[in-house]
């Protein structure tokens, strides 16, 4: 499809420009490969019982055959628990990334879902529309994988969750990340001098990587601290000092990730999968700004949301389907919406399925 939304020259930039960071599923395989590797069936079986913990048998389903043949899809999660004293059970995810795997064109893709994308809850009692990263704190893992899948039409079985403490346990188990700071600001309690190149321990990396007001980029500065943090702690993973702290990393990634996928799974994705690592390619779902009840949201325009589809069903060998979905019927009962304004401030409304009346909330 050769639709484009609408962008000024600067968004089109950063949409070039953008690789999204989050690879901290690859993070956890290159380290699986590199302990087993290393230190052979007993580093090998530390970590499978390490591994073992990450796993979420609530959302158990028949695993595929990971051969290095078969494309798949894994939705991956960052939540906003485990830090600056949030202790909620699941939080909304900050990051989702939708990884689609091609062998066949030995590709990786990553699908950046903006966490203000307004999107149904699949799974719900009743007819609920949310920012989509809401899903996760809702209904967990199922309603997340759901409520994406319903949203870009693509069929997604499995996911990866990690929250922010397992990032600074990563980053102090690496011995620290080095970064060149973008600009001056302070956050968490921390300062960062711009132009200054410094050498970050986990908390100081998860307040680093966290700041998103202040920037004037907003959340596409933050990615890219993010993204300098993730490619740091990659450069680390299979250094002497990783392999010294082993036992910390892998009991931070025991309690701080949660997954469907089985260590056998897991084993075999890195083993004949990790080529597909080498040729990354990154894309996002590009809304437009928007207020729904009073607060501030990602509407995607149908061509869009359509493109964005289209993309991620090639990369499985699946044919593209015209969408049809809750988002869909939004749009065309907003004829109104001027989508090249670039207001974020425009009113848009939610309708009640196949009704003319409006939705007000989770009240109705």
């Amino acid at each position: 499809m050769d639709y484009k939304p609408t962008e000024s020259r600067v968004e089109l930039n950063k949409r070039k420009r953008q690789h999204h960071p989050w690879k901290w599923f690859f993070i956890i395989l290159a380290l699986l490969i590199a302990g087993a590797g290393i230190y052979g069936f007993s580093l090998y079986t530390k970590t499978r019982n390490a591994i073992n913990k990450t796993y979420d048998p609530s959302n158990a389903v028949t695993q595929d055959n990971f051969n290095g043949q078969n494309s798949f899809n894994i939705l991956l999660l960052g939540t906003d628990t485990g830090a600056f004293g949030r202790h909620e059970k699941r939080g909304n995810t900050d990051t989702m990334i939708l990884a689609t795997v091609n062998p066949k064109q030995n590709k990786l893709t990553l699908m950046s879902i903006p966490r203000d994308t307004m999107a149904q809850m699949i799974g719900t009692e009743t007819f609920q529309v949310h920012k989509i990263n809401a899903a996760y704190n809702i209904g967990g893992a199922r309603m997340a994988m759901k409520t994406t899948s319903k949203v870009l039409n693509v069929p997604i079985k499995y996911y990866m969750v990690m929250n922010m403490g397992g990032m600074r346990k990563i980053v102090d188990g690496v011995g620290g990340v080095d970064v060149k700071v973008p600009l001056t600001f302070s956050y968490g309690g921390y300062t960062f001098t711009k132009g200054k190149t410094m050498h970050l321990n986990g908390s100081q990396a998860l307040a680093y990587s966290r700041m998103r007001y202040d920037d004037p980029e907003g959340d596409y500065g933050r990615q890219k601290r993010q993204r300098q943090v993730i490619m740091s702690i990659l450069k680390h993973a299979f250094s002497l000092k990783t392999i010294e702290n082993l036992d910390s990393v892998l009991d931070s990634t025991s309690n701080s990730v949660r997954t469907n996928l089985t260590f056998d799974s897991m084993v075999a994705i890195a083993k004949n999968y990790r080529h597909c690592t080498d040729n990354m390619k990154s894309d996002y779902l590009h809304g437009a700004g928007a207020m729904i009840g009073g607060a501030s949201y990602q509407v995607m325009r149908d061509e869009e949301l359509q493109r964005t589809s289209n993309i991620v069903r090639e990369q499985l060998g699946l044919e593209a389907v015209d969408l049809d979905n809750n988002e869909t019927y939004q749009n065309s009962k907003n004829p109104n919406f001027d989508w090249s304004s670039g207001d974020p401030n425009q009113i848009y409304y939610i309708y009640k399925p196949d009704s003319d009346s409006l939705w007000e909330g989770d009240d109705e």
